[in-house]
């Protein structure tokens, strides 16, 4: 289906699990979360599904090191670093914030994965992403084969398959799924995921809940995607307006990773109603959207939903300070 080299990282199919206490609490059965934050390598997320394409294409090009770029705490570059480990290749980590004592210490995990970490300063993300295409220079001339992670069409296929691996899954269920929820931030998830709910023929209606950007913003960069993966694979789905997709802004807040007092409680809620454990920047704003839904009429009594859960769970151990309401 997908002609583009992929190394395998995710070897099983994540759980489908169902939201027991929830659906006891709320008096709503057909509740679902899918764990793709339980994933054999590195603590698992979302980016894992993607490296298995972008690791694919560096050893397609006989790449010796893979370059990433990202925050201290960043699912991203810590799955990178592991995801390298497993493929034999080196991994450099340029990181867009302080050489401190706090941020080396909540990159540790990138360390112990084998990377080498450089800390550039709190740039924004074009600044960023010059300075790791010039480590990728310096690289070369050192006589390298450097690769840089990041290609959003490429990590996007990662969750076409992702569609299809849930569809299989909610087949299994007596009542299948109706409805998934997803954070809506950089795009290749969504976009992946959007695509590959087209090629299956739309079982789903998806939900967007925005953590990072206004929707006019979000809903260009998940286009642009969407559009890349037709171009790339020669497939062809239709429009992304004709897709059954809602964007729901109303739990962005401050912005990316600013949290709120619905987000908080959402955390709290998955920790005490299910056991599972949701960061503050990504995650807990989308099953604050998800609960929302759910409990306001959003998604409608008698269709099952599923919240995709897309991991970052580390991060959660550097963000105690942003709790106002924990004891």
């Amino acid at each position: 289906m997908l002609r583009e080299p992929r190394y395998d990282l995710v070897t099983s199919p994540t759980p489908l699990r169902r939201l027991s206490g929830f659906e006891r609490a709320l008096g709503r059965p057909g509740l679902f979360i899918k764990r793709d934050d339980l994933m054999e390598i590195g603590l698992g997320g979302n980016k894992l599904r993607s490296l298995e394409f972008w690791l694919g294409a560096a050893l397609r090009e006989r790449a010796d090191i893979v370059l990433v770029a990202g925050g201290a705490t960043s699912n991203l570059c810590r799955l990178t670093a592991a995801a390298a480990s497993v493929a034999g290749l080196d991994c450099l980590i340029v990181h867009n914030a302080e050489d401190s004592p706090a941020d080396r210490e909540r990159s540790f995990l990138n360390r112990l994965f084998g990377a080498e970490t450089r800390f550039i300063g709190p740039v924004g993300e074009e600044e960023r992403g010059a300075a790791t295409k010039a480590a990728a220079e310096e690289l070369k001339r050192k006589g390298r084969a450097p690769y840089i992670v990041g290609d959003a069409v490429l990590g996007a296929l990662g969750y076409v398959l992702a569609a299809f691996e849930l569809h299989e899954q909610s087949q299994r269920e007596a009542t299948p799924l109706r409805h998934v929820v997803l954070a809506g931030s950089m795009g290749p998830t969504e976009a992946g995921f959007i695509f590959g709910n087209a090629m299956l023929g739309h079982p789903f209606q998806v939900h967007l809940v925005s953590v990072e950007y206004e929707k006019a913003e979000l809903e260009d960069r998940i286009r642009l995607v969407h559009d890349g993966i037709g171009q790339r694979t020669g497939l062809s789905v239709g429009r992304l307006d004709q897709a059954p997709l809602h964007y729901h802004m109303g739990h962005l807040g401050g912005g990316w990773g600013v949290p709120t007092p619905e987000s908080e409680a959402a955390i709290i809620a998955f920790a005490r109603t299910e056991g599972i454990l949701v960061e503050h920047v990504y995650t807990a704003k989308t099953c604050a959207g998800f609960l929302d839904l759910v409990v306001n009429g959003g998604i409608p009594p008698g269709e099952p939903a599923c919240i995709i859960h897309t991991g970052g769970t580390a991060a959660l151990f550097s963000q105690r300070e942003q709790f106002r309401t924990l004891s």
